[in-house]
């Protein structure tokens, strides 16, 4: 056998065993001797370059790095789909059908996955590109990507050239691994399996995308060589060719036969390894889809069915108290462990003594819980018919859980004492040096939004905290790699990548550095405008309140915590220390246009490829202002899926919505 059979074979032989382990669960190797197959193809490939093969599996372990993704334009339009909420506007939709296209009409009811759709595209068989949705007009190139995900095809089983939709999704063991692997490095967690699906797909290095377990379901065909007639007709073609397809498809005609169907759908929920927060109903002839046409953004022949957010029942088995960073005590349920939307939980936020009052709950409750859009745990309620008698009360503590420091609520001279607990206001620790305060502090100095030291979170603070490596925020700037290296689970790359992310962090300007330093009241907003409106960390430590009034947003709270915090000694030397340490604190003048000046708008929801923090970079850029809570002084809400409580507000006050296309739009003009 010479060096090109041979490869042949390898290529051959490894898609076989791969296809046993990653599609049907069955392999017939072992580990060893499928990884020792493929170092061997790895190595002939190399070594013979004139053989490559863009369909060869060593093309799934990623490539070299990119700098950005290539914008890609799509054929056919990849366009959202209307939701429904209930059953009464579900039957709606499917008698607005009928009546248009005949009483003769099929539906399919088919999962709505939980990822991040993309398109694939095949010239005579061949994968060439992979993008994803975008704006539905222009996506990403994520083709390197792609094709690290198993059960994406490389090579179709017949030269045909097509378009399929798919979703890419992260399944619930891939998600546990990961988020068991950041937990060891001290990374901050994802917070569901989705957004751990959307940020591998678009990492620019395709060898880490491999390392994440991503999986896929095709669900629609977009264009190409084929005229079956119906969906079901295209998702059994589409499966013969060798794509994953969407899985539990039904096919009905009546408005009871579609309801059960999405019933049944959402009973199994529970037993799968992925999420879905839906079902999708389409009209199963393709010939009829074309009748219906589409509408402005979506079509008008299917619809999402969303499930409303998981419920599960679990016991209450304790009240524990976590000490925030500005000193609040806020309770959080101790659960007995449930999953819950792809996730086990076992703790959520009470938030404060108040909520725990009015929905009665009491420590060895049943209780409800569910997370607020699949992100957020929460209690929903206890289960009172279920109780036995050992139920017991709640009260906050007297002194603080980390310190023994004294409590005072908020707003002290509005606070009504019933002879239990006060009702009104935050519970706040007032000890300057708490333990748990101090933690915390130094975590948000690191963190993302402020230094942006990455890896460093509240496990390795801690860390640093009980060896006494660091007492204030200024010391992370003086460890060295050697005392890094004595802590536990401290291997060479983590010490080199702890400095590095540290001496990164000395350019993050003067902006970051308020913000970083946790100045009670003060947020990412208010911090820059207090760097444009000074200009330097000296002239903070000079102003007065009524300086800092003339920003708009500040009043006498505001300004008030401003003036404290550099009064205090302790700022100053830890102001110094950041100098001495070469941390820049000047500030970044950035030329703004002024089309969104005046204008105030206030974000929601998941924005499609895009995050809030850009949405919002966009907006001031612009000239305009972002807030966190809407008024009748808001201009925009910027409303993307899953959009919560602002936008129900933004309704009822008559606030203009806008969704991110349109957005884009204004930001174009």
């Amino acid at each position: 056998m010479n060096v090109e059979e041979r490869i042949n074979h390898l290529r051959k032989l490894i898609s076989y065993h791969s296809k046993r382990y990653y599609e049907n669960d069955a392999p017939e190797i072992s580990d060893f001797e499928y990884d020792k197959m493929f170092e061997e193809l790895k190595t002939l490939e190399l070594e013979n370059p004139q053989l490559y093969s863009e369909t060869s599996p060593t093309q799934r372990v990623g490539g070299m790095a990119l700098d950005k993704f290539e914008k890609v334009k799509h054929e056919i339009k990849m366009a959202s789909l209307t939701d429904v909420f209930d059953f009464e506007s579900l039957r709606a939709f499917i008698r607005k059908v009928k009546a248009e296209v005949g009483e003769d009409t099929t539906f399919s009811v088919e999962p709505k996955i939980d990822g991040l759709s993309v398109s694939l595209k095949y010239e005579n068989g061949i994968l060439k590109v992979g993008a994803t949705r975008g704006n539905g007009d222009v996506g990403e190139d994520v083709t390197a990507n792609v094709k690290t995900i198993r059960n994406v095809p490389l090579e179709l089983n017949e030269k045909a050239s097509i378009t399929a939709r798919g979703e890419v999704y992260m399944p619930h063991k891939s998600f546990e691994k990961l988020n068991r692997e950041k937990e060891m490095l001290g990374q901050a967690l994802w917070a569901n399996p989705r957004n751990a699906a959307a940020g591998s797909l678009r990492c620019l290095d395709s060898k880490e995308t491999a390392k994440r377990g991503l999986d896929i379901f095709v669900f629609n065909y977009q264009t190409g060589d084929f005229d079956e007639p119906t969906h079901k007709d295209i998702i059994e073609k589409m499966a013969s060719l060798g794509f994953k397809t969407i899985p539990l498809l039904y096919v009905g005609a009546s408005e009871d036969e579609i309801v059960n169907a999405v019933v049944n759908l959402g009973k199994a929920r529970e037993g799968l390894d992925y999420d879905i927060d839906g079902t999708v109903i389409k009209v199963n002839s393709l010939e009829k889809r074309k009748e219906l046409g589409e509408g402005t953004s979506t079509p008008k022949w299917a619809v999402a069915y969303k499930f409303p957010p998981e419920q599960k029942r679990t016991k209450l088995l304790d009240i524990a108290i976590q000490v925030g960073r500005t000193g609040v005590l806020t309770p959080n349920a101790v659960l007995e462990p449930v999953k819950l939307a792809g996730t086990t939980v076992s703790r959520a936020t009470l938030h404060n003594i108040d909520i725990i009052k009015e929905k009665d709950i009491r420590i060895g409750d049943t209780v409800i819980v569910q997370k607020a859009g699949d992100i957020i745990p929460e209690v929903v309620g206890s289960v009172k018919e279920l109780r036995d008698g050992t139920e017991e009360p709640y009260h906050m503590p007297d002194a603080c859980p980390s310190c023994g420091g004294s409590l005072v609520y908020d707003d002290a001279d509005d606070f009504v004492d019933d002879g239990e607990d006060f009702t009104l206001g935050a519970l706040r620790c007032t000890n300057p040096s708490c333990p748990a305060q101090l933690e915390r502090n130094l975590a948000h100095f690191a963190s993302k939004k402020a230094m942006n030291m990455e890896g460093v979170g509240e496990k390795l603070v801690k860390a640093l905290l009980d060896t006494g490596l660091i007492r204030d925020a200024s010391d992370l700037y003086y460890i060295t790699k050697d005392q890094i290296l004595r802590l536990e689970r401290m291997g060479e790359k983590s010490a080199d990548n702890f400095i590095s992310s540290v001496e990164g962090s000395k350019k993050m300007g003067l902006a970051r550095v308020i913000y970083a330093l946790g100045i009670r009241h003060i947020g990412e907003v208010a911090s820059q405008e207090l760097a444009d409106k000074f200009g330097s960390i000296d002239a903070l430590f000079e102003a007065t309140e009524e300086q800092i009034k003339e920003i708009g947003d500040f009043g006498d709270v505001m300004a008030k915590c401003v003036v404290e915090f550099f009064s205090k000694e302790s700022t100053r030397y830890i102001v110094e220390r950041l100098r001495n340490a070469g941390v820049d604190m000047a500030n970044e003048i950035k030329e703004k246009s002024s089309e969104f000046e005046g204008l105030t708008f206030v974000l929601t929801g998941t924005l499609e490829n895009m995050t809030r923090d850009e949405a919002s970079e966009m907006i001031k850029a612009r000239g305009g202002k972002v807030s966190s809570s809407v008024s009748s002084k808001t201009s925009y809400v910027l409303a993307g899926s899953e959009a919560g409580s602002k936008l129900t507000k933004a309704q009822a006050l008559g606030v203009k919505i806008i969704d991110k296309e349109e957005f884009l739009k204004m930001c174009n003009n």
